[in-house]
């Protein structure tokens, strides 16, 4: 059988595709998690286990989360980056290094097809075709989602006709989480009448008053969170753990998309959002300071 490599995520796009490639396609699929510090090993493990019940030859979850940090990360931290002063670029930054990353896997177990399940909507689809097409033109690239115009209602009665069992609930929005954010698509914001609800995000509010965050910078970089020394990936899972607590980072973003049609997108980042912030503030404080020596000597 002829291999095919899907950057599968669990959710319920990418289920989807492995019982159809297998299924419709005869292919021997290939999972493969390009994880960008986003997910725990609990829920890397549940990715797996469910990968493996929908018939995947073979998963792997390929760690990409220090690559991503340094060289994607740290500089919209350096650039105080908000897309529109709103989102800050959690999903569509991290795209090309989990695409590279699914390129490479299907290079090194000799794939005939990478597959990913973005829909037509978005720019997610242009991000990985055009990655898979510089970096990879010997390989073809089937995107069934967007192909078949499906609906997430027919990808569930689908799954369920072959005896496919999950908690659909949770599958009725598009979460894709890494280190400096998730997202969250589907439902309320296919329509611009209505908010995703509390409900849906990943992290729930636990936390009401208030909380001290002291965050330490070094060369424009974390590098500690309340006073403790951290490496700079663990910090901003520190930061994003205390923020989540509070609710704090959830918004929803509405831009253009490359393909000409308006893109809505919630989010929820409490660490990019407290540590853009902070560094803003820190700028502005350090602006100030040089500020006020140089009038002082100059005016001396």
């Amino acid at each position: 059988m002829e291999k095919v490599v899907l950057a599968y995520s669990g959710g319920l796009d990418t289920s989807f595709c492995v019982k159809y490639l297998q299924e419709e396609l005869h292919l021997e699929v290939y999972t493969a998690l390009a994880n960008t510090g986003g997910f725990s090993q609990e829920e890397l493990d549940t990715v797996e286990k469910k990968a493996y019940a929908l018939g995947a030859k073979k998963h792997v979850t390929l760690d990409i989360t220090e690559e991503y940090y340094d060289k994607c990360i740290k500089y919209m931290v350096f650039g105080n980056v908000l897309r529109n002063k709103t989102y800050p670029i959690s999903v569509s930054s991290e795209r090309t290094f989990q695409a590279l990353a699914i390129v490479n896997y299907a290079k090194e177990i000799g794939a005939q097809y990478i597959a990913h399940g973005s829909t037509g909507a978005g720019n997610d689809q242009v991000r990985f075709d055009l990655c898979f097409d510089v970096f990879a033109p010997e390989i073809k690239i089937i995107t069934p989602t967007r192909d078949l115009k499906l609906s997430r209602e027919y990808e569930i009665d689908y799954l369920k006709q072959h005896g496919f069992e999950a908690d659909f609930k949770k599958m009725e929005y598009s979460i894709n989480k890494g280190l400096w954010g998730t997202s969250v698509g589907g439902k309320e914001t296919l329509v611009s009448s209505t908010n995703i609800p509390d409900e849906a995000y990943p992290s729930q509010l636990k936390k009401n008053g208030s909380e001290m965050l002291e965050i330490e910078f070094r060369k424009g970089e974390v590098c500690a969170v309340n006073g403790k020394k951290m490496q700079k990936v663990e910090a901003i899972r520190e930061i994003e753990r205390i923020g989540n607590e509070w609710a704090i980072g959830r918004d929803t973003h509405l831009g253009d998309t490359l393909v000409g049609i308006k893109g809505r997108v919630a989010f929820e980042a409490a660490a990019p959002m407290l540590i853009i912030k902070s560094h803003e503030l820190l700028e502005k404080h350090t602006l100030t300071k040089w500020q006020t020596y140089w009038k002082e000597q100059l005016g001396n």
